[in-house]
């Protein structure tokens, strides 16, 4: 009977402690990852019938799509971010034409000294291309843009200053290598994009700055502001390549959001095209400016 009661305390004991250190190893695996997934999609329709001031009965819709993965551990921190915007549109009488097309990857690494201080020593990846063909209306023929083409890659190192509070950042790098890749054989043949003619890419060193912030500006209200600056040491240095992206966002509830995005761009290396009298015409690069304005339906996971 004694041994029987020292097996059971024996047991306990084992058990108890097996437990123990279940409980104490499990959060390390989970607290170190944060994620957080976004699917959205934006619906507009317009029909006529029989209306007296015309019209052309037309659809469209955008798919959005907002992944983040983010890594922190002591004075380490890890940020990954991919996103994608596709949107058509359809006419009466007219072929599908995009409205919007975005394929985005952001990568930061960073390390700081301490857990007190709010500056990291960084590097960052960044890479942007489109999924389908772009047009220039009303010619459907040729295109001016397709997949990996252009496609931009950034790599470089630098520091970052991140302020969780005011959701902040900003990254300054010295040393950025920029590429652009144009792997539309007709496209590269052209110099498109900044490439020289009939070769596939294009390689810059030069310095980039990056910031991000994001604020509740009204209840239920948030402005998204993003801004890239770099500047070519070795071409034209002192002109700046822009990318300004600001979004507002309007929650309505937890499923449903409308949204103002506008986006301006300005590549030095990137020049304008026209058509006259049947001749193709070269002139210097332009500001580009890009807005839309959705509602639709959001998911979160």
């Amino acid at each position: 009977m004694k041994n029987n009661q020292f097996l059971i305390l024996f047991l306990f004991c084992l058990l108890k402690t097996y437990s123990q250190s279940i409980t104490t190893t499990l959060p390390d695996t989970i607290t170190h990852w944060k994620r957080q997934n976004k699917i959205a999609l934006e619906v507009n329709q317009i029909s006529f019938i029989n209306w007296n001031a015309g019209g052309n009965n037309s659809i469209s819709g955008l798919l959005k799509g907002d992944f983040k993965r983010v890594f922190r551990h002591k004075n380490l921190k890890w940020y990954n971010e991919l996103l994608f915007r596709y949107g058509i549109n359809k006419q009466d009488g007219y072929p599908i034409r995009k409205t919007e097309d975005v394929f985005l990857i952001n990568s930061t690494f960073g390390f700081k000294k301490d857990s007190v201080s709010n500056w990291h020593y960084s590097a960052k990846l960044n890479f942007n291309t489109q999924f389908a063909n772009g047009y220039k209306h009303p010619n459907f023929e040729k295109p001016i843009s397709s997949l990996f083409a252009p496609a931009y890659l950034f790599i470089g190192i630098g520091t970052e200053y991140i302020n969780k509070e005011q959701n902040f950042k900003i990254y300054l790098s010295p040393l950025t290598e920029k590429s652009t890749f144009v792997f539309n054989s007709d496209l590269a043949n052209e110099g498109a994009f900044g490439v020289e003619k009939g070769k596939k890419y294009r390689n810059e060193i030069g310095a980039l700055i990056s910031t991000f912030h994001k604020d509740e500006i009204y209840q239920n209200i948030y402005l998204e502001n993003r801004i890239n600056l770099y500047s070519d040491y070795l071409n034209n240095f002192g002109n700046i390549d822009i990318n300004w992206q600001l979004q507002f966002d309007f929650i309505i509830n937890q499923y449903v959001s409308a949204n103002i995005n506008t986006n301006v761009l300005y590549d030095d290396d990137v020049k304008t095209k026209n058509e006259i009298n049947g001749q193709l015409i070269t002139s210097g690069a332009k500001i580009q400016f890009k807005q839309l304005i959705g509602i639709g339906l959001n998911y979160s996971f």
